[in-house]
């Protein structure tokens, strides 16, 4: 078997067995794909399975060091990535294909400073949500509109979450069922402002909901994009003046900040937001925290 097979087989494993979302198939394809046409211009010839298995360290550091530089290099994170999806392609080559290569682990990848979230205030999200009307939408998209940026920071969902809402949803119960990253399920509490935002727009959308189709429609009837809700944020933000930190999944952000704010445990964030690791809720105390130093230097009269 060459090593194009082998990727082929390992991306049917992803998305069959692992369940893995499109873009994240497409992302270990760019990846795995780089990777092996380096291996073949750097070897001269066609890349085996036997051959995938003794790759080097250097062979691997040199695939590293070319994509670092070159016409269009790579970020430290991207490149992180890119080592993660070889790092998991080598994984499956040795459990299914019987190839191992204990070099692979051996490299390391860019350190990356974790960033954290970046939230937007409680104020600013209500006036987010209070401004979706530009003048010439019709009442239902701009209810349509309002009612998806309330469940971003109502709910703390993701765009895509939101988006995959079916008409039967409506009208919402207590808690709505979300499938969210991984093929993983959570329960997200719905909020009596959330359901009164998303009744308003079912009352007025002008187009028949089939309980199967999506929930929240385009001007000419279709699904809503991702696209339409991150430039109708962008409009906002010129509008209300705020920074480029204001996107949709700043209200996502501000969702787990406003919660820890008030006093909630990091594993129940961690649930309401789908988490599979409490490190990655907890860069939110960073967040809390630098929120709190920032009232105390302006209210504490020596400060």
């Amino acid at each position: 078997m060459n090593a194009r097979d082998a990727q082929m087989a390992w991306l049917q494993h992803l998305a069959h067995e692992r369940r893995a979302s499109p873009r994240t198939l497409e992302a270990y394809r760019a990846c795995v794909s780089a990777y092996l046409a380096f291996l073949e211009i750097h070897s001269g010839e066609t890349v085996t399975v036997s051959a995938l298995g003794a790759v080097t360290t250097g062979d691997l550091r040199a695939y590293l060091a070319s994509r670092r530089g070159g016409v269009s290099p790579l970020a430290s994170r991207s490149l992180a990535q890119a080592l993660s999806a070889i790092r998991a392609f080598h994984r499956f080559l040795d459990k299914r294909l019987a190839t191992p290569n204990a070099a692979i682990a051996l490299v390391r990848g860019p350190r990356i400073k974790a960033g954290a979230p970046r939230p937007v205030s409680e104020d600013q999200a209500r006036d987010m949500i209070a401004e979706t009307d530009d003048g010439a939408a019709a009442p239902w998209a701009i209810a349509r509109d309002q009612a998806v940026l309330t469940l971003l920071w109502g709910c703390g969902l993701r765009i895509s979450e939101a988006l995959s809402l079916k008409a039967s949803d409506a009208p919402v119960p207590g808690s709505l069922r979300i499938l969210g990253k991984g093929g993983k399920t959570r329960m997200a509490p719905v909020l009596p402002a959330v359901r009164e935002a998303i009744d308003a727009y079912v009352a007025l959308v002008p187009f028949v909901l089939e309980p199967t189709s999506s929930l929240f429609r385009a001007t000419r009837g279709g699904p809503l994009t991702p696209r339409h809700v991150q430039a109708t944020v962008q409009r906002l933000r010129g509008r209300l003046g705020l920074s480029e930190r204001a996107t949709p999944h700043a209200l996502r952000h501000a969702f787990a900040t406003h919660l820890l704010g008030a006093g909630a445990d990091l594993r129940s964030i961690q649930e309401l937001l789908g988490h599979a690791s409490l490190t990655t809720t907890q860069r939110y105390t960073a967040v809390d925290a630098a929120g709190l130093l920032s009232a105390y230097s302006q209210a504490h009269p020596r400060a």
